[in-house]
């Protein structure tokens, strides 16, 4: 049985943040709920609470959690929707967040409020040149997401994406790598490529405090990356289709082997098929419902706490840099 803490790994992001761990919460809509941030923050990481959509009850309920943890977190928000409500801002940093991560939209609006409020933001990006709108408009850390990530997202894969920004910012902002990593192989590689730590969503969805269904948590145990599919399915049959140019990664089912492809056919059969999936999102039936879960998933073979993933991660990125550098001076 371990003993000893993992060995930190001290980057910019865990000076920014405060934290020993250069690891982050993906801020996974419902999944990331009060109870895992806080599980997050005690492990030494960076818990993102899911602000998502933005549903107000669920947001202040959780927000109340954190308080009474006394926990250091932040929270995600899909940035296209919360210009719709822009009060969910306000009720996030009324509660003193160390961060606000926006998501998918334009930061501009939102930044100067947050600053003002004394948070750091973290703006996550899918191209080069979303990488520069962010950083001109004063984002403290950029997260540089990766095509092999779950739930929403482009095309253009880590390995390429991370050292393309870091080079292009010339490294005035930090960058944490997300999307494909769930082990200390992951992180040890994403430091090499420049980033600064990672953000991780699917390898925390399946651990014990998460608010995932069980069985989904069980179907990620047992999927491979190539049980994945990245594709607008899921979105069309819960009526909440994405601006592009985003799809979203999902554990491919029998829902959406049958309409992939075939989104203009199911469109025109929405009532009957919105019906069906809403039926088996309540039921937790996930032959129909979707899994958002990313390429990770075939890294990961058990539901483990919290704790044990950070310990497993760093114990392992610390090996596996420690090996390289003394191969390197011999």
């Amino acid at each position: 049985m371990r003993v000893d803490p993992p060995i930190p790994i001290t980057t910019p992001v865990t000076q920014l943040l405060g934290i020993t761990h250069p690891i982050l919460l993906a801020p996974m809509d419902l999944v990331s709920d009060g109870r895992l941030v806080v599980a997050v923050d005690a492990a030494g990481g960076f818990g993102i609470l899911g602000g998502g959509y933005g549903e107000e009850k669920w947001l202040v309920r959780e927000l109340d959690v954190l308080d009474r943890a006394k926990a250091r977190f932040g929270v995600g928000f899909i940035t296209w929707s919360l210009a719709k409500q822009p009060r969910l801002l306000d009720i996030a940093l009324e509660r003193k967040p160390v961060a606000i991560m926006l998501s998918f939209g334009s930061p501009v609006s939102f930044i100067d409020r947050i600053k003002h409020a004394g948070a750091v933001v973290i703006c996550q990006i899918q191209s080069v040149a979303l990488a520069k709108e962010a950083a001109a408009a004063g984002a403290d850390i950029l997260v540089a997401q990766g095509a092999e990530a779950g739930g929403h997202g482009v095309t253009r894969g880590l390995v390429t994406l991370v050292p393309e920004i870091v080079d292009e910012l010339e490294g005035r902002k930090p960058i944490v790598a997300a999307g494909g990593i769930a082990d200390g192989r992951g992180l040890a590689a994403a430091l090499m490529l420049g980033a600064a730590g990672v953000l991780m969503g699917t390898r925390f969805y399946a651990s014990q405090e998460s608010a995932g269904v069980q069985r989904a948590k069980e179907r990620i145990c047992s999927a491979t990356g190539d049980d994945t599919l990245r594709s607008i399915v899921f979105d069309i049959s819960r009526h909440n289709v994405w601006p592009a140019p985003f799809t979203g990664r999902c554990l491919r089912n029998a829902h959406a082997d049958r309409w992939f492809g075939l989104e203009v056919e199911l469109m025109r059969r929405l009532d009957q098929e919105s019906a069906k999936y809403a039926a088996a999102r309540e039921a937790g039936d996930f032959d129909i419902a979707a899994v958002i879960a990313g390429e990770s998933v075939g890294l990961i073979h058990d539901i483990p706490s919290v704790r044990d993933v950070f310990e497993g991660v760093m114990d392992e990125a610390s090996t596996l840099l420690s090996r390289w550098s003394s191969k390197l001076e011999t």
